[in-house]
Parts: structure tokens; sequence; C-alpha cells
């Protein structure tokens, strides 16, 4: 199957939670540097700047996200009709540029904050801790018993903990395979 039909079907023939995946944007240096990402999934409520095409320049809230046109509309971007009224003019997210977000979604802010958690958890150096007890340790020498003087021998008397576990036979449960003569 030639290239150009698989990406079409995997742009234009997607799922519903693939479709909203790819409602992606760049992020403006400054927030590049404040979460540590390059891009993220535009919703409504972000304010955004156009990059490219007729509007270009123009700054904005996303008032609308169509998932069916992978493409936004952008406050202040309408078009009139020739009977009256205006129309949103949806614009693709690959031509935006995302310069403020919005985190009132808790999610939204967690996932956000996230990824800049994780590169400076990693350059830091992690203690080092002491291995700890087994608690089945504890308990074979709390059942250890006392060692007892007998006035006739100085032996002491131990007593083996007996093993809590079970022995169980293995029965082969594949029957080996015959060959066959040719």
């Amino acid at each position: 199957m030639k290239p150009t039909i698989v990406r079409n079907r995997q742009i234009f023939q997607a799922a519903h939670h693939t479709r909203s995946k790819q409602l992606g944007a760049t992020l403006s240096k400054e927030l590049r540097k404040k979460y540590g990402r390059r891009s993220a999934r535009v919703i409504e409520g972000d304010t955004v700047r156009v990059m490219r095409g007729e509007f270009k320049g123009i700054d904005g809230k996303v008032t609308h996200v169509s998932t069916e046109k992978n493409s936004i509309a952008v406050e202040g971007i309408k078009r009139e009709k020739l009977k009256g009224g205006n129309v949103d003019i949806y614009i693709h997210t690959s031509n935006v540029m995302i310069t403020g977000v919005n985190l009132d979604d808790k999610w939204r802010q967690n996932r956000m904050e996230k990824q800049k958690t994780k590169t400076t958890k990693s350059t830091k150096e992690k203690p080092v801790e002491a291995p700890k007890e087994k608690p089945q340790e504890k308990t074979l020498k709390t059942m250890e018993p006392t060692k007892v003087k007998s006035t006739k021998t100085t032996k002491s008397t131990k007593e083996k903990p007996k093993s809590t576990k079970k022995e169980t036979k293995q029965t082969k449960a594949a029957k080996p395979v015959k060959k066959e003569n040719k």
C-alpha cells in the first residue's frame, strides 16, 4: 500500500481519541522554559498567536476546538456572511503557537508540571538507603529456642524450625512429540 494512503488513513480516518491527540501546537519560548516541553494539546481558553496564513500575527483566545476539522476557532477571527452575521474561521493547529496556557483543569496543570519535575529529579542524586531486614528473618530469630543447661550434660538442645514450604511433585504437562518417518 502506498505511504500516502496509509498517512491519510492515520490522519483523516482516525478514531476520536486519536484525533484529539493530533490537535497539538508548539509552545512559546517562555512556556518551553517554564514547562520543559516543546508542544501541548490546544484546549478552549488557551491564548494563541497565528503564525501562518491570512490572519498571521493575530493573538486571541481559543473559543472552540473542532476534532473533525483538526482546527480551532480563535476569538476575533471571523468572516461576514452574505446574508448577514459572522462565522468563525477555523485555523489548523500546526499554524498556531500557544502563548498562554489555560490551567483551570487540575489534571492538565499536573500534566504540564510533571514533565518539568521529571527532568529535575533525574539530575539529583538519590541517597542510598541501608538494606532493611526481611520480616522472615525476624520471626526466625524470635522462634529460636534458648540454650538449656542440664546437670547431666553440657550440650544445648536446639530444635530446627519446620519448613513451611509444601513439597509438590512436578508432572510433565506436555507429551513428547513423536518423530515422523519419511
